[in-house]
């Protein structure tokens, strides 16, 4: 099946009054992984090994990570044009990327004492959910910045072309 041109001007014009719900959606989705990380990492309790400044520095993080993200959701949803949102999206992703070196790695290869017994203090199972939420809240939000810019700029193009031909 093959989409006519008529039909994909038609699409492009209904843009200007639809919201970007796929983006959008996706942020929320990356937000959701980034919930179901931090849960996964505070239920933890082994000794005394959380009970650190980063733990707070992480709480901190994921509230403004959160705020961000739902902010940016908002905006791309709205169609706001500018490549401010793209840019947070990106910076949060990489973001989200590089906090699984410091808490799950570290955590993964960290052995504390319990009653005189060695233990690991992040199992190999929630290491590995750990990293996989962060990475597919990461790709989330790399796939919505990427969308959101390309119907942007997919609008952007049609309404310059519609204002030039009206005058």
């Amino acid at each position: 099946m093959t989409i006519t041109p008529d039909e994909r001007l038609t699409s492009t014009d209904r843009m200007r009054y639809t919201k970007n719900s796929f983006s959008s959606g996706l942020i929320l989705i990356a937000i959701v992984f980034d919930v179901l990380f931090f849960v996964l990492l505070y239920r933890q309790d082994v000794e005394s090994y959380y009970y650190t400044w980063k733990i707070g520095a992480s709480i901190i993080y994921n509230l403004i990570f959160m705020l961000a993200a739902f902010l940016a959701s908002e905006e791309v949803k709205n169609r706001k044009p500018g490549n401010g949102t793209m840019i947070l999206l990106l910076v949060l992703a990489v973001i989200q990327i590089v906090r699984i070196f410091i808490f799950p790695v570290q955590a993964h290869s960290a052995v504390v004492t319990v009653s005189g017994e060695d233990v690991q203090v992040l199992s190999d199972a929630k290491f590995f959910r750990m990293v996989i939420y962060l990475v597919a809240s990461a790709v989330c939000l790399v796939i919505a910045a990427i969308t959101h810019t390309a119907q942007n700029k997919t609008l952007g193009d049609y309404l310059s072309h519609i204002d030039h031909k009206s005058e």
